[in-house]
């Protein structure tokens, strides 16, 4: 452990941290950093009590890595000596400040792409990143820095940066596999004369949940990550873990057996125990259900001699027809009344409360259905099923966010898939209205302006805080050139722009950076949008990110538009077939 000398470079850096100043007082006075070293604190994390505040921040707001640790064990170690082996590895607490500085921003700077980028949990990636180094080379504390590696995972994910995102997803789980997460029991006894390095057997019930949570998280980080018609890292067939327990019985340590299922269990996506389901279980049958639209998809694509295309009967390829039925019918339907009739959103005289891994659960299929039917439709045709089933998955999305709006919700708290189900259903929107503009129909097609608008406006909200969302609009933007231009509409980009009581805004002008931290604080960066009326000139402008108007402002007459640029995330060509090839949903960055 070495001190870093007052006014250096790495010492600026280090007060970004929070960590305690390095400065020294008086001489005979008692050196609280001092001390805290002599303690074995670590002196690149802040102090205990700022430290504490970040901990609570996000396990409070924090909807994917925080599910793989044991939360009451986790804050009961934080008590402990920092020489204690037992107390919280600084891998996971650096990644912890990481993901919790997107509750309370520190020293953020927005980038030309409009995108923000905070410094401080710049600071706090950079060192997980260093103590993941370190482990493989090492092999030291490797499922502690396994989980730190989950959570900076997520991170890069909101953040939007896809190649660290697609490394970091086949990089987990080629660690895990040695580590032998995909057996039952997350151990086998057999095949250990094989090379690599193997966990001792479980030593608890809490170890034991802990190892199938943090494969499960990894295993939907790589379903998540391959959406786009990327192979996944792991093949289904080979994933032996049981599901996890319920989060209630994870956190009180009861005495449960083993979850029955797993996913070689023929049922496990109709079929519910009632002991073993609760809104997580259902989000990671969810995502896993998305995963095999994905491998149908990329499996089917492999060694076709030509592109899918509305004009071909999808039903007649093997397996489609059994699969577009448990994705469009029986999924959603054999839920259990409870999380059936509940779309997560729960009216308290207080204000609602939204399950945000219910919520997911719900919109999920739809996402999914999208990504199955959509290089099969034809608007044409009215009869043609892919396009019914598209405009319905799409209208069901946009219906799950209309909810939250309405209870004025903080959407910038919902899982960052989220972002990503919004977009597809955009993309079907905006095929649709290309549709409804060559055939003349200027009412329906104004409707579904307002539509696309929505879903627009809902992705710039969450990229007020995650950049994901921003990045997802601006690969909308690439397929909205072509209707925009097309369009007869006067102000497209302002037909019904939504109202919406965006709740983490209401004390922008009060907010600074470095300010006092709670679980909800907000975050400045609103955006904007204006629009020429000159039909030659339209494009989608985002306007200063220290715009704090609400997006309802009128735009009317706005001449500061900036033109598109060659936005190389955005999908290379615009017509109906966009998702033909959906590898560019997910940004396409590789």
């Amino acid at each position: 452990m070495s001190l870093i000398a007052p006014g250096s470079p790495d010492s600026r850096l280090r007060d970004t941290t929070g960590s305690p100043d390095l400065s020294g007082g008086k001489k005979g006075d008692s050196d609280p950093f001092m001390d805290l070293l002599f303690s074995g604190w670590n002196p690149d994390l802040p102090d205990p009590a700022r430290l504490n505040q970040y901990i609570d921040v996000f396990f409070k707001n924090d909807p994917c890595g925080s599910r793989v640790l044991h939360k009451p064990s986790f804050l009961a170690a934080m008590k402990l000596s920092p020489k204690d082996p037992s107390f919280p590895h600084s891998s996971i607490l650096h990644a912890i400040c990481a993901s919790a500085s997107r509750w309370n921003p520190q020293d953020v700077i927005t980038l030309p792409d409009s995108t923000r980028r905070d410094q401080f949990a710049e600071f706090h990636a950079s060192k997980t990143r260093q103590y993941i180094d370190k482990t493989m080379a090492s092999g030291e504390d490797i499922f502690s820095v396994m989980q730190a590696c989950i959570l900076l995972s997520w991170y890069f994910y909101q953040e939007g940066r896809w190649v660290e995102v697609w490394i970091f997803a086949g990089f987990q789980t080629r660690v895990a596999v040695p580590l032998r997460l995909n057996y039952p029991g997350t151990f086998s006894t057999h095949g250990n004369n094989s090379p690599g390095a193997y966990l001792a057997p479980p030593k608890d019930l809490r170890d034991l949940e802990s190892r199938r949570r943090t494969w499960w998280m990894t295993i939907l980080f790589d379903r998540i990550a391959s959406v786009g018609g990327w192979i996944h890292a792991v093949d289904e067939r080979d994933l032996g873990t049981e599901l996890p327990l319920r989060t209630e019985d994870f956190e009180s340590e009861a005495h449960v057996p083993s979850n029955p299922q797993d996913l070689s269990t023929p049922d496990v996506f109709t079929r519910h125990p009632p002991q073993y389901t609760d809104s997580f279980l259902l989000l990671i049958k969810a995502v896993m259900l998305f995963g095999k639209v994905t491998d149908f998809n990329v499996r089917g694509n492999l060694r076709a001699p030509t592109p899918p295309s509305k004009s071909q009967n999808p039903f007649l390829l093997n397996g489609f027809k059994e699969l577009d039925k448990l994705v469009c019918e029986d999924f959603l339907a054999n839920l259990p009344p409870i999380f059936r009739n509940n779309a997560g959103i729960t009216e308290k005289p207080e204000g609602a409360t939204v399950n945000t891994d219910l919520y997911m659960v719900h919109i999920i299929p739809y996402a999914a259905t999208i990504t199955l039917h959509n290089p099969y439709i034809d608007f044409t045709n009215e009869n043609n099923v892919s396009m019914s089933r598209c405009v319905n998955s799409a209208q069901q999305i946009l219906k799950a966010f209309h909810s939250l709006s309405q209870e004025s919700f903080d959407v910038t708290k919902l899982h960052p898939f989220v972002t990503i189900c919004w977009y597809l259903a955009a993309v079907v929107l905006v095929q649709l209205c290309k549709h409804y503009i060559e055939t003349g129909e200027q009412e329906r097609e104004a409707r579904i302006w307002a539509e696309i608008n929505a879903l627009r406006f809902a992705m710039l909200e969450y990229g007020s805080r995650s950049p994901i969302g921003t990045r997802q609009e601006r690969l909308l933007q690439g397929l909205m050139r072509e209707i925009v231009r097309m369009t007869a509409q006067k102000h497209p980009l302002e037909v019904n722009v939504p109202h919406y009581s965006f709740p983490h805004r209401a004390n922008q002008n009060q907010q600074q950076h470095g300010t006092s931290m709670d679980a909800g604080t907000s975050l400045q960066n609103g955006q904007m949008y204006h629009q020429s009326s000159n039909a030659s000139d339209r494009t989608l402008s985002p306007a200063n990110m220290n715009e704090v108007r609400m997006a309802s402002h009128s735009m009317n007459g706005a001449n500061g538009v900036w033109p598109m640029r060659n936005i190389s995330a955005s999908p290379g060509q615009h017509n109906l077939d966009l998702l033909s090839n959906t590898s560019n949903y997910i940004g396409n960055g590789l």
